[in-house]
């Protein structure tokens, strides 16, 4: 029911490519040409900077783009609702996750959960975690799924597990044989860590200074800004890093890396958020129902233990 123009708009926004946008719409590319121009005719202001066969979004181009988010994420929502009155559990379902969760947690829950529900079409988008949030705010996704709690107040969080932090190195790494690594010992040795924003890198930067010490006091060599990049340079016996054991599950079973825990271990709460005021479609609440039921037992979702040296961190995710 959204106009076209702006649905022609938001395609070109995204790809930042008439050509692009043309092949995804199943149009041609004059005709999108036309819709783009008619809408910025229709406004009176351009949206996009043409330069060298280049596009950008102008300031009001981007401005259109938030609200075109926005407009179309509440068309899916009627759409959606309109059909649960003839029964029907059916339409698009979209899903935002951080990285750790998006590639190693969720393929399997949505792989289960399409079998169970085929009317239903998820659409799984893996950002930062603000950037996650931030969408799931302005409802151009309908949840998300982070490790932590959310920093926006308009934002529901429900928990639905845990997730481990170990320390992760080469099999010839001098950590190796180690049955755990005390917190303290860290910056004995040369280290690989996450770049600044992510999630992961503020829990760790939590949980050392919770036990005294510093990001600073770590002999980092080098960083990295996904899990696979990480396991790659972690392989090299470059360097240990901390890192999600969910994410080298498989390198942990092929041997080619090793996983120790730490002392006090160090567990992340697995969250997923959703607007506090919207009223949830059949087809989002069956997911969210369905998704921390599977995200809870693999991953051994528990209370808060009672004993004082375990420690847990809370920080905003990846």
């Amino acid at each position: 029911m959204a106009d076209r123009r702006l649905r022609v708009f938001h395609a070109v926004a995204k790809h930042l490519s008439f050509t692009k946008a043309a092949e995804s719409l199943f149009m041609t590319q004059p005709a999108v040409t036309f819709q783009v121009k008619q809408l910025e005719e229709h406004f009176n202001t351009r949206l996009f900077d043409r330069t060298q066969g280049r596009i950008s979004l102008t300031p009001a181009g981007a401005l259109a783009l938030e609200y075109a988010e926005r407009i179309l994420a509440l068309d899916a929502e009627l759409d959606s609702r309109l059909k649960e009155f003839s029964g029907q559990e059916a339409g698009p379902l979209l899903i935002g996750a951080s990285t750790t969760i998006a590639e190693f947690l969720l393929p399997r829950v949505l792989g289960e959960f399409k079998s169970a529900h085929p009317g239903v079409v998820p659409r799984l988008v893996v950002a930062n975690s603000d950037a996650v949030q931030d969408r799931v705010a302005e409802r151009s996704l309908d949840l998300g799924f982070i490790e932590g709690h959310s920093h926006l107040p308009s934002l529901a969080t429900d928990p639905c597990g845990e997730d481990e932090l170990q320390v992760v190195c080469a099999p010839m790494h001098a950590l190796a044989a180690r049955r755990n690594v005390v917190v303290s010992e860290l910056p004995e040795h040369a280290y690989i860590g996450r770049e600044v924003g992510s999630g992961t890198r503020e829990v760790i930067d939590k949980y050392l200074n919770d036990s005294g010490l510093s990001h600073d006091s770590l002999q980092t060599v080098m960083e990295a800004s996904s899990p696979e990049a990480l396991k790659g340079l972690v392989a090299t016996g470059l360097g240990f890093a901390i890192m999600s054991r969910a994410t080298v599950a498989m390198e942990l079973r092929l041997a080619v890396l090793v996983a120790i825990p730490l002392s006090p271990p160090l567990l992340r709460q697995l969250s997923v958020v959703y607007p506090r005021d919207r009223i949830h479609s059949r087809a989002m609440g069956s997911f969210l129902q369905f998704a921390k039921e599977r995200l809870g037992a693999a991953n051994g979702a528990r209370e808060a233990p009672a004993a004082p040296r375990r420690a847990r961190a809370n920080a905003r995710p990846t």
